[in-house]
């Protein structure tokens, strides 16, 4: 963690990555929220998601909670897509699992740590700054062989006061201006083979003109869970990082969330997450694909 960049804007007490060890030290801190955000998905022959609740419920970290991505995220579009709810939605949830002022939040998931990466993403799109992701998520703490509860946990319900930042959620609208934009760069963080175009996920081949291909896989150690090194990241982000401004995008929200994350830790000040990813994009005929590398 001491790799990142220490002086991110924007963040509270908490750095945005803590380390399981971190984690299991301070279990018992009154003021921790502990959130499992996990999402099951199966994207082929069709994509099909379903709520986490079931597996946190046979085991979790101790004192952790869940957050079911699928009802916070905004009802009126389909589920797959997990786009923004309005900031009275979001409140409500956070305030319901005891999130909101003097409290600090570690969110962690059973998947890539995407999951957890985008609700990151969503509090800070909110305003909140005290939250943080587990390095490595569930997978990494049961390699490492740490506590397990299956006891069920509801911490206080509390207010959540939203405060919106919208430079961090872009629309299709925005993309399309900044492929002819030199000072900002789109990057996409699905797999190569979407990317190509060799395999048709979310609607439409290819992908979004001029965008950089980092996937949210390549990013960590496959077999740990936890983000690759700060240097190794750099190499892998330094287009990214050379440019003005960053748009990061996927199918839905969710990948995209990821890279934007590693954006932020590697202290890019300018980056947004654009929302309605390649599922929008690809349902507008008028909008292009690119094809290849």
């Amino acid at each position: 963690m001491s790799e990142f960049n220490m002086n991110v804007p924007e963040t509270g007490s908490l750095h945005p990555l803590v380390e399981p060890e971190w984690l299991e030290k301070h279990l018992d801190d009154p003021d921790l929220r502990i959130v499992d955000a996990t999402v099951q998905v199966k994207l082929w022959p069709f994509p099909h998601v379903r709520s986490g609740r079931r597996g946190f419920k046979r085991g979790h970290i101790p004192g952790a909670t869940f957050a079911d991505l699928l009802k916070i995220s905004d009802p009126q579009r389909p589920s797959y897509t997990f786009t923004m709810p309005t900031a009275e939605r979001f409140a409500d949830h956070m305030g319901r699992l005891g999130i909101g002022n003097g409290t600090r939040v570690v969110l962690y998931d059973g998947r890539e740590n995407m999951w957890a990466a985008r609700l990151w993403w969503m509090l800070r799109t909110f305003g909140f700054d005290d939250a943080a992701v587990l390095n490595g998520g569930w997978k990494a703490w049961r390699l490492e062989d740490r506590p397990v509860s299956s006891k069920p946990c509801e911490y206080p319900a509390t207010r959540f006061t939203p405060h919106v930042r919208p430079e961090l959620i872009v629309g299709k609208e925005e993309v399309l201006t900044a492929i002819e934009d030199p000072t900002t760069c789109i990057v996409n963080a699905l797999g190569r083979r979407q990317h190509r175009g060799e395999r048709k996920e979310y609607g439409g081949r290819g992908h979004i003109p001029g965008a950089k291909n980092v996937t949210a896989w390549e990013i960590l150690d496959r077999k740990t869970m936890r983000y690759r090194p700060a240097e190794e990241l750099r190499e892998l982000f330094r287009p990214m990082l050379e440019a003005e401004r960053v748009i990061t995008y996927c199918g839905g929200g969710i990948a995209s969330s990821s890279d934007a994350f590693i954006l932020h830790l590697l202290g890019h000040p300018n980056v947004a997450v654009y929302d309605g990813g390649l599922i929008e994009w690809s349902a507008d005929r008028s909008l292009p694909l690119e094809l290849g590398e």
